[in-house]
């Protein structure tokens, strides 16, 4: 193997980096979907600068300006996500499924704390560790927030492992769905069509192909969202901004499209390496310490969010497992995939899922500012 120089600044030792980092990045990301594991160019890339900086003695850093465009495209695609329908869906279950969201987001609080029982684990790192929904946004805005990114990315991830492989024993053993049924929609993760790639429930305002639709989206949640980042001081701007812009425009039904996948997968990357090469040998060593006790909140978590999910669904008349499914506490596509393999109603589901999306989102900078305590 090549020997990367100790001085990673200079152009010609950074450029050596990044001709091994961008191949690694790609197998590790291929492998993981192969897997079928949930993010798998985020947690690819994030694995590809973890090992980079364990076995090199420098590694690089993302330049600013690329990690910004990484979690404004995340911000983007995200918004992307609501639609006109989802909305019309949410007017008459809007008051318990806002209360279900904020149930959550007490309980991730919660959560949060347990973890700081571990020495060395801030508050602001627990809570945003355990934050149910919306986790390659959350990992994206950690560090923004005073949070370890390194630390709430594997935990994330951890939680989202969790869920992905023990939601289908769940299913079938607790709630005994109905025997499986086809329905119109049609599960096909492959699809170039951004955030969730599942299900299509907006109306098309534009008239042009999804993919330049998609990319319009984008440029404009981008060209807009940014420059407001910059003039109004907010924390985590970079993503909301943009991610705000997108919403409007997928809301209103002024652009029907999600992000192109691939421009996704871009700021996934860029989001990925940027937590991944800043690991040490200290800091995996610490995250590793952290996993038992947080193995063990995330599964009391998951519980209090499934009877969080019964309650949901007496409240608004649909099926106890429609309710678990809307307030699983993670793996959105595993979550409709599931909704739409048992007959489930899909269109609650979701829309439930990204109103907790983006309720955490929004409300985690105010978390940072109530948790934060003054430095030594």
């Amino acid at each position: 193997m090549t020997a990367v120089p100790d001085n990673p600044d200079r152009p010609g030792r950074t450029l050596w980096a990044w001709v091994i980092l961008v191949p690694l990045v790609l197998v590790l990301s291929l492998l993981l979907a192969l897997l079928g594991l949930p993010s798998p160019v985020l947690f690819g890339s994030l694995a590809a600068g973890l090992a980079y900086a364990l076995l090199v003695p420098r590694a690089p850093k993302v330049p600013s300006f690329a990690f910004t465009f990484g979690q404004a495209v995340l911000g983007a695609a995200i918004g992307a996500t609501l639609k006109p329908s989802a909305i019309s869906s949410l007017r008459h279950d809007w008051f318990p499924v806002l209360l279900s969201c904020a149930a959550t987001l007490l309980l991730s609080v919660a959560a949060g704390y347990v973890l700081r029982l571990k020495p060395g684990i801030s508050a602001a790192t627990g809570v945003f560790a355990m934050v149910a929904g919306g986790a390659s946004g959350i990992v994206a805005i950690a560090r923004d927030l005073g949070a370890d990114d390194r630390v709430v990315a594997i935990v994330q991830y951890l939680r989202v492992l969790i869920i992905l492989l023990g939601m289908p024993l769940v299913v079938h053993a607790v709630f005994h769905p109905p025997q499986k049924v086809y329905g119109s929609e049609v599960f096909d993760p492959t699809a170039d069509n951004g955030l969730p790639p599942v299900l299509y429930l907006g109306s098309v305002g534009i008239d042009l192909s999804p993919h330049w639709t998609g990319l319009a989206m984008a440029a404009l949640s981008l060209l807009i969202g940014l420059p407001l980042a910059r003039l109004i001081p907010f924390p985590a701007g970079a993503l909301l901004f943009p991610l705000t812009v997108a919403a409007v425009l997928a809301g209103t039904g002024a652009i029907g499209a999600n992000v192109p996948y691939w421009l996704e997968n871009v700021g996934f990357a860029l989001i990925g390496l940027q937590v991944g090469l800043r690991f040490t040998r200290e800091s995996l060593r610490a995250v590793a310490g952290l996993l038992p006790l947080g193995l063990v909140t995330i599964i009391g978590m998951v519980v209090v969010s499934a009877v969080f999910g019964v309650i949901l669904a007496e409240a608004t008349g649909h099926s106890r497992l429609d309710g678990y499914l809307a307030t699983t506490p993670g793996g959105l596509y595993a979550v409709l995939a599931t909704a739409v393999s048992n007959g489930s109603d899909v269109a609650f589901v979701l829309m439930v899922q990204i109103a907790r999306l983006f309720v955490m989102l929004f409300s985690a900078p105010l978390l940072a500012r109530l948790i934060a305590r003054p430095r030594d």
